[in-house]
């Protein structure tokens, strides 16, 4: 005996083609410069205190590691502020526009 197909004509939630109004936004939700100033400062931060360890260690403290290691990390915390200081002074300024479009 032969059965009977059922024929629906209509497209369930999951097979439904809608189309989309808006163009999706693909765009990086970080900005390619602060990306730039992350690595930069990242690499500064394993290059700065390094390097200077080893390039002060024999020629300015004469073979004193204790006082080499203190001047790399002092090295590093400058690094670091200095990435605070420029992350900071960024957002001030993205600040600034937004108020004088405000007005």
């Amino acid at each position: 005996m032969a059965t009977r197909r059922i024929v629906n004509s209509e497209k369930t939630i999951l097979e439904k083609d809608d189309t989309a109004e808006e163009k999706s936004n693909i765009s990086p939700a970080v900005p390619n410069d602060v990306i730039f100033k992350l690595l930069g400062f990242s690499a500064a931060m394993i290059i700065v205190p390094i390097g200077s360890y080893f390039a002060t260690v024999h020629t300015v403290f004469n073979g004193n590691s204790s006082m080499a290691g203190g001047m790399a990390a002092v090295l590093a915390n400058v690094v670091l502020i200095s990435y605070i200081i420029v992350a900071m002074k960024e957002d001030q300024t993205e600040s600034k526009p937004e108020s004088k479009k405000t007005q």
